[in-house]
């Protein structure tokens, strides 16, 4: 029993594995901050030994009054200042590069729910509890949550991120050295909490296409076009002219005129909440309670996959977003015009609305 607890722990390394180049320069601030700290509690806790020793009461003698040092303040106020002046700048460096990913850099979907990682892969390929991705490429996470808050976590790359129901988190990375890591989950979501765990799978570029190339059902935008066209989306969304509902090429992250005078972009949150909670932010020129509520009809997974879609009708989405182009002749026209009659009956076809150019 012993011989088997000491082997165990034995396995525990003291420093998680260093997977990427990010995570070897957050381990030199980490060092950093604890040489400093260890420094300072040294100096600290031996001026209060030696004054204290060097300052007690004797017998006999009076003590003689100290009325301070410029050079002594000066220097303690200085010096602690500067050191922390390089705390903060190392610190801020890093956390505004965990914050903008490259442009380049690959999206990944990720769900998190009690107790598993649901992946989907642009190219179509889903996974679960199972990451993977080429070695030396960066790759972005887009998470949610179809549940409570998670906390996805590599510590050896050293990212972790909260992941909240009802909107959208990310983190990037570039793994640099091929291997298997785990994945944990470092905010309790439940009872069984400890056992949601992941692994992720540094591969080789040639490894990786092997991978890739094992039975996708379609890039995850042409699974957001089957989606689209099986809830009657295509009904009022039409590409070759303006619909009951606001056309969606060229929609994603462009400018949308709101009724109440606001102004927003058609990011991937807007997107959700449009898909899901349509009557939160009325496109003008068009009236409420068109497009039916989805909140609880479709699943995360349903959701990024009509978002894939809608990037994938815009000018600028990369190859990896695209999907089945449509029909020939169903181009944008050159402005979105008001529809001239607005149903005021609720539709039940899906809508997500875009701007009035």
């Amino acid at each position: 029993m012993w011989a088997s607890s000491y082997r165990f722990l034995a396995e525990i390394p003291f420093v998680a594995p260093i997977a990427s180049k990010e995570a070897g320069q957050i381990d030199l601030l980490w060092w950093f901050l604890n040489a400093v700290s260890l420094v300072m509690t040294v100096v600290i806790f031996a001026g209060v030994i030696g004054f204290a020793f060097k300052y007690r009461k004797k017998p006999g003698v009076d003590p003689v009054p100290v009325h301070g040092s410029n050079v002594l303040e000066i220097t303690w106020s200085i010096i602690p200042f500067l050191v922390m002046l390089i705390m903060f700048w190392w610190g801020a460096q890093l956390f505004y590069t965990s914050q903008n990913p490259p442009k380049e850099a690959e999206e990944i979907f990720v769900v998190g729910k009690q107790w598993m990682w649901k992946l989907q892969y642009p190219d179509g390929n889903r996974g679960m509890n199972e990451l993977n991705v080429p070695v030396g490429k960066a790759v972005k996470l887009t998470m949610a949550s179809e549940d409570v808050i998670h906390s996805f976590s590599i510590p050896a790359l050293r990212v972790r991120h909260d992941v909240v129901p009802g909107h959208y988190d990310a983190l990037w990375f570039r793994a640099t050295v091929p291997g298997k890591y785990r994945i944990f989950c470092t905010e309790y979501c439940g009872d069984r909490h400890s056992q949601m765990i992941g692994y992720l799978n540094v591969r080789n570029q040639d490894d990786y296409n092997n991978w890739a190339s094992g039975g996708s059902t379609g890039t995850l935008a042409e699974q957001g076009q089957a989606l689209f066209t099986q809830n009657g989306c295509s009904t009022c969304h039409l590409l070759n002219e303006q619909g009951r509902c606001p056309i969606l090429k060229g929609l994603y992250n462009k400018p949308v005129l709101l009724n109440d005078g606001r102004t927003v972009i058609a990011d991937d949150a807007y997107l959700r909440e449009s898909i899901l909670q349509p009557n939160a932010k009325i496109v003008s020129g068009f009236e409420a309670n068109i497009m039916p509520n989805f909140q609880g009809q479709l699943s995360e997974e349903n959701v990024i996959q009509l978002i894939a879609y809608i990037k994938s009708l815009a000018s600028t989405a990369p190859p990896s977003q695209t999907g089945t182009n449509p029909p020939a002749g169903t181009g944008v026209p050159p402005a979105i015009r008001k529809p001239k009659t607005i149903l005021k009956e609720q539709a039940p076809i899906a809508a997500v609305r875009a701007p009035q150019q």
